[in-house]
């Protein structure tokens, strides 16, 4: 299988395109902006774009807004392994580092916000705050999932 054609996710605008090193493999983000640094995190199945609009008017406003490809994503690199929330929330703690910072503001969404409590919870030196949108706090899924299997055996 051919690896997708990087031109289809390096989209131009007021950002700018790069590949960074974090947790052994190769992460394409997408940069916007001076300041403190915004980390932006997609859901399922979407790629940096989703981030579109948030970029520069995060630039706009003091920060300086990465956008990700997450592992398996975009032109990220696609390891047969490492899809688990712990990986890829190092995947997201080395990036910071990479990046020149030692913590960040952390922002996600769906999928992206899972991934995004998983870094505040494993990784809390590096989560300056985090923002999640459309995903629930793991305990609160767990709970919810739990009440419903004990419920099925009333029906």
């Amino acid at each position: 299988m051919r690896p997708p054609d990087p031109s289809s996710v390096r989209i131009p605008g007021p950002w700018q395109h790069r590949s960074v090193s974090a947790n052994g493999i190769r992460l394409h983000v997408v940069e916007c902006g001076d300041g403190p640094l915004v980390v932006l995190l997609h859901g399922f199945p979407e790629f940096w774009w989703s981030w579109r609009h948030q970029l520069p008017a995060l630039a706009a406003r003091g920060y300086r807004a990465v956008a990700i490809d997450l592992r398996g994503y975009g032109d990220s690199d696609k390891p047969p392994r490492g899809y688990d929330l712990w990986t890829l929330a190092g995947d997201v703690a080395g990036l910071i580092g990479a990046l020149g910072e030692s913590c960040a503001h952390v922002v996600g969404h769906d999928w992206g916000g899972l991934i995004g409590w998983t870094v505040a919870a494993l990784h809390p030196r590096r989560v300056r705050s985090l923002g999640v949108i459309g995903a629930a706090h793991p305990l609160a899924v767990r709970r919810a999932v739990v009440r419903d299997l004990r419920g099925q055996g009333r029906a």
